[in-house]
């Protein structure tokens, strides 16, 4: 056979073999068990579909708006400090800004034009804050029920064999993000035959990883987890200070940095912020506290109990009754000082800081 026939037979060869290859997972997607198939306003692409879409709480401090979240960076000025906000961590510089004085009224003013990115990951400029009064508005209210599923991430990468019946086209799609597979789902239709390549992981608020088997499995895992944890939906940025809070990291910052000062007292509703003016407190490995001023000397002892938002430090000084209490830890602030913040009830509150960050 002449070397261009044979090519020719060869080359068609190959286009029937891949043809039929094609045909082969077109028909195993086509004849694939219902229950298998992704489909357009069921119920697992309903809760997919919550599951993906974007949480706009996060930054609620800034914008007060549970639907949308402002995109970074945009710059602020938080009680009369410029702010350029770059992460989600500095979040929590205004934070500190805004706890500083608890007597205080906060304020912050966004720097405009800003980019919003809305619940759907659609991004809007937004160039007045009437103008972003107008989209809070469209915004669920403070603790009010919506639609995001925030208890339940989906682990990626996540793969998808596709089958178009328009174009008679098979494709494999890949998502990385919830973007992408947010994206995917809401474009699906009748025309599509679409099959999860499972096993696929989902991660629990505990960080529990799940490997799921078929989007029974899915729905299910979903609908049991859904309401696991706290959406975090209000507006009280105060309530979650010590969620990653625990002992050991408390008493490395006490004990690592010497000669703390009160910077907050109030006992009983009396504000005693100067009673302690010039006393320097210095805690130690064993549990012990020493105190110094004015050429005099006490002692006393601590304790901390406890994890995340629920440490106890109990502080007994005998010549110092008014530090003396079960504190509840608040808050551990490094912005432009060292802050232990202990807190019982709404009104008694004292607060360490020191100079050693």
């Amino acid at each position: 056979m002449p070397f261009a026939l044979r090519y020719i037979f060869i080359l068609l060869a190959l286009c029937i073999a891949t043809l039929n290859s094609c045909r082969t997972e077109e028909e195993e997607l086509i004849q694939a068990p219902e229950e298998s198939l992704l489909t357009p306003n069921s119920k697992v692409a309903s809760l997919m579909l919550k599951t993906t879409s974007n949480d706009g709480s996060i930054d609620n401090i800034i914008d007060k708006s549970n639907c949308f979240y402002v995109k970074h960076p945009f710059q602020v000025t938080a009680n009369g400090e410029d702010l350029t906000i770059n992460t989600v961590e500095d979040y929590k510089i205004v934070e500190y800004i805004f706890d500083d004085d608890d007597d205080d009224i906060d304020n912050l003013t966004i720097k405009y034009p800003i980019n919003i990115v809305l619940n759907d990951f659609t991004e809007v400029v937004v160039n007045s804050a009437t103008q972003l009064n107008s989209y809070s508005k469209n915004c669920n209210g403070e603790n009010e029920a919506d639609d995001d599923i925030e208890c339940v991430d989906f682990g990626y990468p996540i793969t998808a064999s596709v089958f178009n019946t328009n174009s008679d086209l098979i494709s494999t799609e890949t998502f990385t993000s919830d973007p992408d597979l947010f994206g995917f789902i809401k474009t699906i239709n009748t025309d599509h035959f679409v099959s999860i390549n499972f096993p696929i992981t989902v991660i629990l608020t505990d960080n529990t990883e799940i490997t799921i088997n078929s989007l029974q499995e899915l729905e299910t895992t979903i609908e049991i987890h859904k309401n696991d944890c706290d959406e975090d939906d209000d507006y009280d940025y105060n309530d979650d200070d010590c969620d990653d809070c625990n002992i050991e990291a408390l008493i490395d910052r006490l004990t690592s940095c010497s000669n703390w000062n009160v910077d907050k007292l109030e006992r009983y509703g009396n504000d005693y912020d100067n009673a302690y003016n010039g006393y320097t407190f210095n805690f130690y490995n064993n549990g012990n506290v020493s105190v110094y001023w004015s050429g005099t000397s006490a002692y006393g002892t601590y304790t901390a109990n406890g994890t995340g938002n629920n440490i106890t430090v109990t502080i007994n000084i005998p010549e110092l009754p008014y530090c003396n209490n079960d504190w509840v830890l608040h808050e551990i602030s490094e912005y432009t000082k060292t802050k232990v913040d202990l807190r019982v009830g709404g009104d008694d509150r004292l607060r360490y800081e020191n100079n050693c960050n």
